[in-house]
């Protein structure tokens, strides 16, 4: 993240902020490879959009679930895209959805897991002129949303899935696709 420009620290992002309520979405974050600069600031940037998500009113189904984050590198994230997705290239993210067993009780909270890799988020950050923790937490709200069952097929799931992440991501002050309207 160095090389963006990203300087927030820790009280910038609300790092002091109340515990998160009983009904918000819990994160387990874990590093897996690569350069994610300050831990606290990139853990306590994708808390807060989790419990946005988990505020809005089209996301209830995330309250009191769980995820995980994995922050990881370009190299990771590749060998993950070549053997679940068939590319052979890195990707800014990935989710993986949750499926229970066969027979298996769905009374399970868990969502899934997301996997983030650091340089081709720095670099799309830098290509969009945009902050690179925004850039992160617009990828943890579009995962979330994946694991939520949302998706972006069409034209019509693309722009409801794009309308959630403006408004979830708006309350904390990001417009996600600011770059978008030059």
């Amino acid at each position: 993240m160095n090389a963006s420009g990203d300087s927030a620290t820790a009280s910038d992002i609300g790092v002091e902020a109340e515990p998160e309520p009983p009904n918000s979405l819990a994160l387990s974050i874990v590093r897996e490879d690569g350069d994610w600069g300050d831990r606290d600031v990139v853990e306590a940037a994708i808390h807060r959009c989790a419990a946005a998500l988990a505020n809005h009113p089209a996301c209830a189904r995330a309250r009191g679930a769980e995820a995980a984050v994995a922050l990881a590198s370009d190299a990771f994230i590749r060998r993950l895209n070549a053997a679940y997705r068939g590319k052979d290239a890195p990707t800014n993210v990935l989710s993986f959805p949750f499926q229970a067993p066969p027979g298996a009780d769905r009374e399970d909270r868990y969502l899934g897991d997301l996997i983030l890799a650091s340089e081709t988020i720095d670099r799309e950050a830098r290509e969009r002129g945009i902050p690179t923790l925004h850039h992160i937490q617009h990828l943890v709200v579009h995962g979330l949303l994946h694991l939520l069952g949302h998706d972006h097929e069409s034209d019509a799931e693309a722009e409801a899935m794009e309308r959630l992440e403006s408004e979830i991501l708006g309350k904390l002050g990001i417009d996600p696709f600011s770059d978008q309207h030059e």
